[in-house]
């Protein structure tokens, strides 16, 4: 097997002309002059900004309805957060967003149009369950999803969330900010909800795990509001969301993975816009004047009638708009942070853990790695277990030597899964805070306060400039699946423009 390996990319923008003016003497002007003159700036009806999910289904949607469109994408490939990595032997593993699930249409049905199929994620047996220095064995599967042997706090749990489910429903998927309560749940976080309606170290403790699962931040950032509507965000248009879709393998976000890796979709729809997405375009600045739009990148110029700006929150923060956005807009992406998730595998010759009677999932209170999966290829090898540090955790082991960290995250598996996991062939980990035009996963969220106070500016368009992005979506928001109903929403936007 080929050794899996990161490499670091790194986008650098060369100087700006009159920078290198400054700077340069006799000779060098000599030069510039015999250069050829800056190509003319490439003109479309629609310019989208990021090759994500979001992007590339905005692009596809213009393009369906007959319309010009050119995409900018700073990186050197497509997928934004969702990125596979060869392991060799023709198998791929994901480094980015990987799974999907009950009610997520779009992704779906896209999937079987471009010929990406689907497996199940391996569940066939018993979750080890690590808590006070004990380890257990549960069922993965049951008539209320897998249940956690705490006697006092699962139930205690699952009675929560079923509350926070019934909570959920009366919060407006298109605007949480209307719903009668929502001054009040946007006014805690999800940690002072959870110490007033919990009672058990137990109880606490599985809630802490499904936030930071989720969200890949902890229950102190994160708004109660926020939370509400993003459990009922994870539904369709006759399904309403469910904290344990989100949280659950069997029926649940985690249900199903893509044979060649989840980038597969994007690399399908790059694909067929062909020459219209150009990589390595890193978007500096947008110009708009009522009529028409103008993005300036480092390579290339795009006038358009309308634009779609198809990229995290944390990352449109530094584009320049000219006009500068409107103050609501401009504070509500001051207040949009992204969670903090490393994403690391081990590499075994088998999925041993299989023959244990074990689907390779493990819940833990000892970090650094509190949520595992079985990561294997569809072929049944090699063994790959996939582990998850995320929130707090997330941002100390940062900070630390990856030698340091490799260590501390073997040791987690074979905490779990004994003595067999300490002897990995290879070992792989993604750390999504690195990443420039990125900055951050799964997703944005908002701490108390931002979706009352500046909520209605997340799609508002700032003149013929407009907003995709899975933090965007009214449904499923957070997932692939937001992010392409973002992008078909913002492209109706923008063809009302034209």
């Amino acid at each position: 097997m080929t050794e899996p390996r990161l490499t670091r990319r790194t986008l650098i923008g060369g100087a700006t002309a009159a920078a290198a003016g400054a700077a340069a003497g006799p000779a060098d002007a000599a030069k510039r002059r015999r250069r050829p003159a800056r190509r003319r700036p490439r003109q479309a009806d629609v310019v989208v900004v990021g090759a994500g999910f979001a992007g590339l289904a905005a692009a596809a949607e213009v393009v369906r309805a007959g319309r010009s469109v050119v995409v900018l994408e700073a990186r050197d490939r497509v997928g934004g957060r969702v990125l596979n990595h060869p392991i060799g032997g023709g198998d791929v593993v994901e480094i980015g967003g990987q799974w999907a699930g009950p009610t997520q249409d779009r992704l779906l049905a896209l999937a079987r149009e471009l010929g990406v199929e689907t497996y199940d994620t391996y569940n066939t047996g018993d979750n080890v369950y690590f808590r006070n220095g004990s380890i257990s064995r549960y069922a993965s599967t049951g008539p209320l999803g897998p249940v956690p042997p705490d006697p006092t706090g699962a139930p205690e749990a699952f009675l929560a969330i079923q509350r926070l489910n019934e909570m959920a429903l009366t919060v407006p998927r298109d605007a949480p900010w209307a719903a009668e309560r929502a001054l009040e749940w946007d006014g805690q976080t999800f940690e002072t909800w959870k110490q007033a309606n919990t009672h058990t170290d137990g109880g606490r403790f599985l809630l802490d795990l499904g936030i930071e699962a989720v969200w890949a931040a902890e229950p102190r950032d994160v708004s109660l509001l926020h939370v509400l509507f993003y459990i009922h965000s994870a539904g369709n248009e006759t399904t309403p969301g469910t904290f344990d879709r989100l949280i659950n393998t069997a029926g649940g976000a985690q249900e199903k993975r893509f044979v060649g890796g989840s980038q597969r979709i994007a690399l399908a729809l790059a694909k067929r816009l062909g020459r219209r997405v150009v990589l390595r375009t890193p978007v500096r600045r947008v110009h708009h004047d009522g009529r028409w739009v103008r993005v300036v990148s480092d390579r290339l110029t795009v006038d358009a009638r309308s634009a779609i700006v198809a990229v995290p929150p944390a990352v449109t923060g530094a584009i320049r708009f000219e006009p500068v956005l409107l103050p609501m807009r401009a504070q509500l992406l001051q207040r949009f942070p992204m969670g903090t998730v490393i994403k690391c595998m081990a590499f075994y010759d088998r999925p041993f853990w299989r023959e244990e009677g074990l689907t390779g999932q493990a819940t833990s209170d000892t970090g650094p790695c509190r949520i595992t999966f079985d990561n294997t290829p569809p072929g049944g090898s090699p063994g790959v277990l996939l582990g998850f540090i995320e929130g707090e955790e997330a941002r100390h082991w940062s900070t630390r030597h990856g030698d340091e960290r490799q260590r501390a995250v073997i040791e987690s598996f074979t905490r779990y899964f004994g003595d067999r996991a300490a002897r990995p062939r290879n070992y792989l980990e993604m750390r999504w805070a690195e990443e420039e035009y990125t900055r951050g996963c799964y997703g944005g969220f908002t701490p108390p306060g931002v979706l009352t106070s500046y909520g209605r500016e997340l799609r508002r368009p700032h003149g013929r400039v407009h907003w995709a992005g899975t933090e965007t979506a009214e449904i499923w928001n957070g997932y692939m699946e937001g992010a392409l109903r973002s992008g078909e929403r913002a492209a109706r936007e923008a063809r009302a423009d034209l």
